[in-house]
């Protein structure tokens, strides 16, 4: 059997960031929760990228090398809040939860974040302004896929209702859950949307599950 040799040091380092990749990430990442903030209490055309650069404390040389344009700031908020549910479908199948439940805890998840993470709100904001920002990323449908490949395994599976079509189950709650938090928002500030999607929650899971 030949010996098993540890790693160098040198190995290790190559396999991690270098400084200077790693303070250009958390730049970006401090850019993108500057912006996030700003358009979530403002808006896209209210905020400039001079009020992004004051809110990161950056310069606004730096933010345009992270970012050649507003626009572009604004797409890739909406990219990092996709990605983030992908992320926790991940996470949550590692703890071992069935398709049913992860679909439940994701909902449960957004709830959390439509109420306190100002990403979350900002993209929410960003797509109530799209009919003037069409280079937007077209909302509801990464949800909608990513609900439909939960569904889809759910129902092979055996816990949804025989009959019932994942894509169409899909797009009923996507559309429930973002109606729920847009009724939430206008009379509450979304202060009660736990409450209110719990409510939707029961009467359309036992429609969908066995």
């Amino acid at each position: 059997m030949s010996e098993v040799r540890p790693r160098s040091e040198s190995a290790d380092r190559g396999r991690r960031p270098a400084p200077r990749q790693e303070r250009a990430i958390r730049t970006r990442d401090q850019i993108l929760l500057a912006a996030g903030e700003l358009f979530a209490e403002r808006g896209y055309r209210a905020t400039s990228v001079t009020e992004v650069a004051r809110r990161a404390r950056l310069t606004k040389g730096a933010v345009y090398f992270h970012f050649p344009s507003k626009e572009r700031l604004a797409v890739a908020l909406a990219e990092e809040h996709h990605a983030r549910w992908s992320t926790m479908v991940g996470a949550a199948q590692e703890r071992g939860l069935s398709p049913m439940e992860t679909v439940e805890a994701m909902l449960e998840e957004a709830c959390v974040a439509f109420q306190s993470d100002q990403m979350t709100q900002a993209v929410c904001r960003l797509q109530l302004e799209r009919p003037r920002l069409d280079w937007l990323p077209t909302p509801y449908l990464h949800w909608t896929t990513l609900l439909t490949s939960l569904l889809t395994v759910a129902s092979a599976a055996g816990e949804l209702r025989p009959g019932v079509d994942p894509e169409a189950a899909a797009r009923c709650l996507v559309a429930a859950f973002f109606g729920t938090q847009r009724v939430s928002d206008a009379l509450t500030g979304r202060e009660d949307l736990p409450h209110r999607w719990r409510e939707t929650r029961d009467l359309l899971f036992p429609a969908l599950c066995v």
